[in-house]
């Protein structure tokens, strides 16, 4: 018998703001979900806090050190075989210049136009819960 358990990701996201706009990231043509935009982060080793993961995993993204301003609330979503936990996190860069390693491209946007980007499906519920809390 088969064991068709999925696997289950826990992964923390990046919400960077500078000069009221958020970077957006376009994952590369090599990389699961292809040129699909996405909030960087990455996934939570263990034993690591999520906000240990996401200040590693953005200085590895992009050679940027943030710092996290405000913990926003996770989104679980299921892909086929996949279930991914996004933690995301308001945050702005302290030093460094963005440097790509991973992503093919960033953007930083307007919040109001977050939703003309097509974003990996576990993103999106992140991307309206952040535009909905700036628009208040």
């Amino acid at each position: 018998m088969v064991n068709k358990t999925k696997k289950h990701l826990h992964v923390t996201c990046a919400i960077i703001e500078r000069d009221g706009l958020v970077l957006a990231a376009k994952r590369s043509a090599t990389m699961s979900m292809p040129l699909k935009w996405e909030f960087p982060g990455g996934k939570i080793r263990p034993g690591e806090t999520k906000e240990a993961c996401l200040v590693r995993e953005i200085n590895e993204e992009l050679g940027v050190i943030v710092s996290i301003l405000t913990p926003l609330p996770s989104n679980s979503h299921h892909y086929h075989d996949i279930t991914v936990s996004l933690y995301p996190f308001i945050c702005r860069i302290e030093s460094g210049n963005i440097t790509l390693s991973e992503h093919s491209e960033v953007s930083w946007v307007d919040p109001g136009k977050l939703h003309c980007f097509d974003w990996a499906e576990a993103d999106l519920p992140i991307v309206n819960d952040y535009v909905k809390r700036i628009s208040v």
